[in-house]
């Protein structure tokens, strides 16, 4: 007997997309996702009181997705994309036990990279948090054995980007110095691990060279988003353009700014506690 496709609900369909990170980062990936899916209604939650998830115990990390992934399902959020290699490395799991809806994380590039090496050497800048995470072990574990991998804990990055500091002096250091040991290594492929890094992703290329290949998962993550609304039949059949909203619990006066520049334009910011 031939598996009977399952039938979308029209109240359901044109529910909200829902998209978190601990903070900005993760409007990297909703850039993709709005490009892919523009007609969409999208949500997306910057925790930045709380970033970065890099130096907190997977606990307090779990504890903060739990929060978030309430209050957007509260929204009525018909799928939820955890936009944080941290997050998705410390609570996808149990995100993924206690809620039904379609969970999409995200992984640092190790598989992409390892093929598109021409040298054998690639290099990995991310949080101590997902370098530390078994996840990374695993990735590592499944995809590095041909390869040699270098790492590298950007400590700093983060709130940099945060407070939309993308080009500045003090930026531009912490980045040179963080691709020093890649590049020491003679890594020909470096993956952006963490979804931040892509708004610095021009100052990376400035330093580290045309010949080196950079690489993030943000376009991967938005095609396996389509593929799980096709799945569970909640596509959006909306010919409209998508509405895009917004919600910080940043301390920054500058932080609707930071979200806007990032987004490419304006935007419509809330402030959550």
């Amino acid at each position: 007997m031939s598996a009977q496709p399952i039938k979308s609900d029209e109240r359901n369909v044109e529910k909200p997309i829902a998209v978190f990170d601990s903070g900005v980062g993760g409007i990297s990936v909703l850039k993709h996702i709005y490009a892919l899916l523009p007609h969409e209604q999208l949500l997306y939650v910057a925790d930045s009181k709380y970033a970065p998830y890099g130096n907190k115990t997977p606990e307090e990390i779990q504890a903060r997705c739990f929060e978030i992934a309430d209050f957007l399902i509260a929204k009525e959020a018909k799928a939820l994309v955890v936009a944080c290699n941290t997050a998705t490395a410390a609570a996808i799991d149990a995100l993924r036990d206690k809620y039904t809806l379609p969970i999409i994380g995200m992984e640092p590039a190790v598989k992409p990279a390892a093929e598109a090496s021409k040298n054998g050497i690639i290099g990995v800048l991310a949080t101590t948090g997902t370098l530390k995470s078994a996840q990374f072990a695993g990735l590592l574990e499944s995809y590095g054995r041909n390869v040699k991998v270098v790492t590298q804990a950007c400590v700093g990055l983060v709130e940099c980007i945060e407070r939309g500091e993308l080009n500045t002096v003090s930026t531009r250091s912490l980045i040179q110095q963080y691709c020093a040991p890649l590049l020491a290594e003679g890594a020909d492929t470096i993956v952006l691990g963490c979804t931040h890094y892509p708004f610095v992703r021009e100052v990376i290329r400035e330093i580290v060279g045309e010949k080196i290949s950079l690489i993030d998962t943000g376009a991967a993550v938005a095609k396996q988003l389509k593929r799980q609304l096709e799945e569970h039949a909640l596509l959006s059949a909306s010919k409209q353009p998508a509405d895009v909203k917004f919600w910080t619990n940043s301390e920054a006066e500058n932080s609707k700014q930071v979200i806007e520049a990032l987004w490419g334009s304006g935007a419509d910011v809330s402030v959550i506690l």
